[in-house]
C-alpha cells in the first residue's frame, strides 16, 4: 500500500512540474494558447487536488493525528484556490495581473504532494 502511495504522489508532484514547464520552457514552440485552455488548465489541476483532497481525507481516517497529512490537506486546498483561481481570473477577465499568482498555487501543490509523501513513508 505505502509503495503505491507514494509512487502516486511522486507522479502527481511530477505532473504538476511537468505542466509548470510545457507552459513556460515550451510555450514559443507550441500552438498559442488561448483563454479557453487557460481556463481548461485551471479546472484539470482543480480536479487532480480535489480528488487528492479526498485522498488526504481518507488517510486521515487512518492516520488521525498526522500533522504530515493536514499540511498536505491545505496546501492542496490553498493551491487549488491560488492556481486554479488565478487560471479561472484570467481567462475571464484577460487581465494578465493574475499571471503571476498562478506559480504559488503550484509552489503550494508541489508542497502538498511532499507533505503526503513524507506523511506515508512516516506511518
Amino acid at each position: 500500500m505505502k509503495l503505491f502511495l507514494i509512487l502516486g504522489a511522486i507522479q502527481a508532484m511530477l505532473a504538476v512540474m511537468l505542466g509548470a514547464f510545457g507552459a513556460h520552457a515550451l510555450e514559443a514552440k507550441l500552438t498559442a494558447r488561448n483563454m479557453l485552455s487557460v481556463y481548461q488548465t485551471g479546472v484539470q489541476y482543480h480536479m487532480y487536488h480535489a480528488l487528492a483532497l479526498l485522498a488526504v481525507g481518507i488517510l486521515l481516517g487512518k492516520w488521525p493525528a498526522s500533522a504530515l497529512l493536514t499540511g498536505a490537506g491545505w496546501s492542496f486546498f490553498i493551491g487549488i484556490l491560488l492556481f486554479s483561481g488565478s487560471l479561472y481570473a484570467l481567462s475571464n477577465t484577460g487581465m494578465k495581473f493574475f499571471g503571476p499568482i498562478t506559480p504559488l498555487g503550484g509552489v503550494a501543490f508541489i508542497v502538498g504532494w511532499i507533505l503526503l509523501i513524507i506523511a506515508v513513508v512516516k506511518a
